[in-house]
């Protein structure tokens, strides 16, 4: 991969660690970083604060990928298949607006790009789509623990039951944009 073309995806849809697993294996992406965003409260929160549920902040990851290798549009396809976009404030198990389903766009090109994934993919869907789309103010990364978790933790329960299956859909849906490819 090239150095200096990188470009960043910041999303959230649900826990991070399921979604910090999918984009891991994909083809072009250079690194994915468990955090924060979307919150409101000063200083820097942590996972407890955020799991609570009033920080304001919701789980996400942040993709630094490179561009020659897949599309922003690309990735928001397999961000809004990865998961299901259809459920406010929930993914699974998990409940609360740290939860949500959102897309953090890091300038005009992304949002416009990002509503016209999200207009598309509503044909896909029985339900409404409740992602939301909002301009990226601050991101701030996890503790260590959570990043690459199911790298470091796959016979873990979470990991055995939820994010496994998750991504043998991934290899199902994408084959052709994975690493293993």
């Amino acid at each position: 991969m090239s150095t200096n073309n990188f470009e960043i995806l910041t999303v959230g849809g649900g826990c991070f660690w399921c979604i910090e697993a999918v984009f891991n294996e994909i083809k072009g992406v250079e690194k994915v970083v468990s955090g924060y965003s979307g919150g409101n409260v000063p200083g820097t929160p942590t996972y407890r604060e955020v799991c609570s549920g009033l920080t304001g902040h919701a789980e996400v990851i942040q993709v630094t990928y490179d561009p020659n290798f897949i599309s922003y549009e690309e990735l928001l396809v397999i961000f809004m298949t990865s998961h299901d976009p259809t459920t406010l404030n929930r993914q699974g198990a998990d409940v609360g607006t740290q939860y949500r389903s959102v897309i953090f766009y890091h300038n005009d090109d992304q949002k416009d790009i990002a509503e016209v994934v999200i207009n598309e993919m509503s044909n896909y869907y029985d339900s409404p789509i409740v992602t939301e789309l909002a301009p990226l103010d601050k991101f701030f990364e996890a503790e260590l623990e959570h990043q690459n978790y199911y790298a470091n933790n796959q016979t873990q329960g979470y990991c055995s039951f939820v994010i496994t299956p998750k991504l043998t859909k991934l290899r199902k849906m994408h084959a052709d944009k994975l690493k293993s490819a």
